[in-house]
């Protein structure tokens, strides 16, 4: 421990765990431990991951959280590991394990928040790598406000199928292809067995990679750091630097809230919208937001879509994967030309101690690669995800446009109440083209936990009707969902929303290019169907769902389970 972070304790919260005479039992357990003395009496620094050994995406994390940790010792700090859960979407996916997916982003910031103030820990670095585990990491680090540095854990290669490189969405879609008969059996099992080659999370833009896009533009994570791939070895220098990082944040003190202020949360959601990102992260940037004090909704979230360009020609809508775009400058460089045509703030600090602006001065335009387009020649004027509103979502929707060659979608509805009976039709093939799926009662509350419908979508894709019927509901769609599908429409059918009022044969009205989402239906229709309307029982009577039910609010809002920052009278971090 040098000199300058000697000083530091008195002012850092470990001061309750470590320092004076009646801290001596605090002590002898540390001592237990094999620390010294002197790491004792240096500041603290959580190294919390995300590992476990339930999908690639997570795998590769506990390597990298050692690299934080010589990174942490090196310039005199303590690093203290400890893990977190991690649901992962793609085990999760089209069954009732993925009612746990959005529930564990508050289980994972809730976790860290009570083993940080628990312990008293002065600072935080978050090593995540899937799509909750992102957010909930982030949101953590904003809660506890202590100095924070986030890591991403990196991306999945691509793997190869018949001489082309391909990614787990192609075996979801391959699943409708299959049922169909136009893959067999073994063209199924060949693809399975290669689309995933290594360590790390789905490769396309789906909300793992956005997260980390928005973890860097946000002002969270070292420039680069979210687009080296997962087996990528300078994955770990990333990782080290970031432990050297946090201990000059410390003596700065720089905090997670200096960051990310609303012009950090707009430049965010300006990334989102330029590489086609997933539709999740209106939820989570609000949720982000919320954690900060600050009001941020669904709707803030869309104003930035509908005036950034769609720039990034990334899988599920476009051509290329995170590895390309790491590999043509990353996302510095996708943010140098949203910065040099005025669609970034360049004014928002970040981990580095460097605004934007800084951090980007010395970044060239690649001119040499056609991953990224310049942001004055976009592949679309507007945003790759678009907000609607209208009398079927008072309270908002958000669809992915990116790819899609239609904006307008006008047909009449049929109604499953969960996505088990849509999939099931899908699978039949008992649904007709032009009509418009509504699957309702898995929002938030009603699911509960805002299932994700990826398995029904790319079914649909496979089956070759991706754009030829739509679907709306008010769970959520996976970053990797692709064709005209409609998620976190709002109020939910568990709160007596219009999706849960509409039948069977009712005309809906969808215009991307609007911003609409409408059911030809008056407002006196709809008020006396509210009348007779009952709400559906639900499954989840006991346990953590239960509880979740009980807590969570509106998608709107970012499906936030508690007041958060603006209700605050203490900070963690002023302990």
């Amino acid at each position: 421990m040098d000199a300058k972070t000697s000083n530091l304790k008195a002012k850092l919260p470990s001061r309750h765990a470590t320092e004076g005479p009646e801290r001596a039992p605090h002590r002898a357990f540390y001592y237990a431990m094999g620390l010294t003395t002197e790491q004792i009496h240096a500041p603290f620094v959580g190294v919390a991951s995300c590992w476990n050994e339930a999908a690639p995406c997570n795998i590769a994390l506990m390597r990298q959280a050692q690299a934080v940790k010589k990174g942490v010792a090196s310039m005199g700090g303590t690093p203290r590991e400890f893990c977190t859960i991690t649901v992962t979407d793609g085990i999760a996916m089209g069954h009732a394990g993925m009612r746990a997916s959005l529930p564990s982003r508050e289980v994972i910031a809730d976790s860290v928040e009570l083993t940080m103030r628990g312990h008293a820990y002065d600072a935080l670095v978050g090593v995540a790598g899937c799509d909750k585990s992102q957010p909930g990491m982030m949101m953590a680090m904003v809660r506890l406000n202590v100095p924070s540095i986030f890591i991403y854990g990196g991306s999945i290669l691509p793997g190869t199928f018949k001489g082309k490189e391909v990614t787990v969405q192609d075996v979801y879609e391959a699943v409708g292809k299959h049922s169909v008969g136009e893959m067999s059996d073994e063209d199924l099992q060949t693809l399975e067995e290669n689309a995933c080659p290594s360590a790390g999370a789905c490769g396309a833009q789906f909300t793992a990679n956005t997260m980390a896009t928005v973890s860097e533009a946000i002002g969270l994570a070292l420039p680069y750091s979210a687009g080296a791939p997962a087996p990528y070895e300078m994955r770990d220098k990333f990782c080290t630097l970031a432990g050297e990082m946090i201990m000059d944040l410390i003596v700065k003190n720089i905090r997670p809230r200096d960051i990310v202020t609303r012009k950090a949360l707009e430049n965010a959601a300006a990334v989102v919208a330029a590489t086609g990102g997933s539709t999740n992260a209106a939820l989570h940037l609000p949720a982000i937001a919320h954690e900060c004090g600050i009001d941020f909704t669904l709707f803030d979230v869309a104003e930035i879509f509908k005036k950034t360009p769609y720039i990034a020609d990334l899988k599920p809508g476009g051509r290329y994967v995170a590895k390309d775009m790491f590999e043509a400058g990353g996302v510095p460089n996708l943010m140098k030309t949203l910065l040099d045509h005025g669609y970034l703030h360049g004014d928002c600090m970040t981990v580095t101690g460097r605004t934007i602006a800084e951090n980007l001065k010395s970044v060239k335009w690649n001119p040499d690669q056609d991953v990224v387009r310049a942001a004055d020649k976009p592949l679309l004027a507007t945003g790759g995800v678009v907000g609607l509103k209208g009398n079927l979502a008072p309270e908002g929707a958000i669809v992915k446009v990116a790819g899609m060659h239609t904006l307008k979608f006008t047909g009449p509805a049929r109604c499953f109440d969960g996505e088990e009976a849509c999939f099931e039709a899908v699978k039949k093939r008992t649904y007709k083209a032009g009509e418009v799926l509504v699957i309702r009662y898995e929002g938030p509350r009603g699911g509960p936990g805002m299932r994700e419908m990826l398995s029904t979508t790319a079914a649909l894709y496979g089956q070759g009707q991706g754009e030829k019927v739509a679907l709306i509901t008010d769970g959520r769609f996976s970053g990797a969902t692709r064709g005209f599908c409609i998620g976190h429409v709002g109020p939910e059918a568990a709160f007596g929303g219009p999706i849960g009022l509409i039948q069977d044969g009712d005309i809906i009205e969808i215009d991307a290019e609007a911003g609409t989402l409408n059911v030809k239906l008056t407002d006196a229709e709809l008020a006396a169907r509210k009348k007779t309307w009952k709400p559906r029982e639900s499954d989840a009577t006991s346990g953590y769902l239960w509880k979740y039910a009980q807590q969570v609010g509106p998608a709107v809002n970012g499906a936030v389970t508690h007041p958060g920052g603006a209700a605050e009278k203490e900070c963690y971090a002023d302990i």
